[in-house]
């Protein structure tokens, strides 16, 4: 029984793993530039939460990018999505 709860373990963390990476944004310039300008565009008083949320995850990912770490500079551009509201 212990082998069965194990296998189905492993097979549902085999199959969530590509849906997860499927997800992220794309860590290059034209996302940025897509996500930046659509921050700047904002400029709906009730959207200034996110607007303002968005924009810092904006300013990790870029330093992100500068680092290399290309993983989590696409995990602040998804997280700057998500604020805004669009579609990656």
């Amino acid at each position: 029984m212990m082998k069965s709860i194990l296998a189905a373990a492993a097979l549902t963390l085999a199959l969530s793993v590509p849906a997860l990476a499927a997800e992220m944004a794309k860590c290059d310039e034209a996302t940025m530039m897509k996500v930046n300008e659509a921050i700047k565009a904002d400029t709906k008083p009730e959207m200034k939460k996110e607007v303002d949320a968005a924009a810092e995850h904006m300013k990790m990912a870029e330093m992100a990018m500068k680092g290399s770490k290309m993983d989590e500079c696409s995990m602040h551009i998804g997280k700057a999505m998500d604020q805004m509201m669009m579609q990656q």
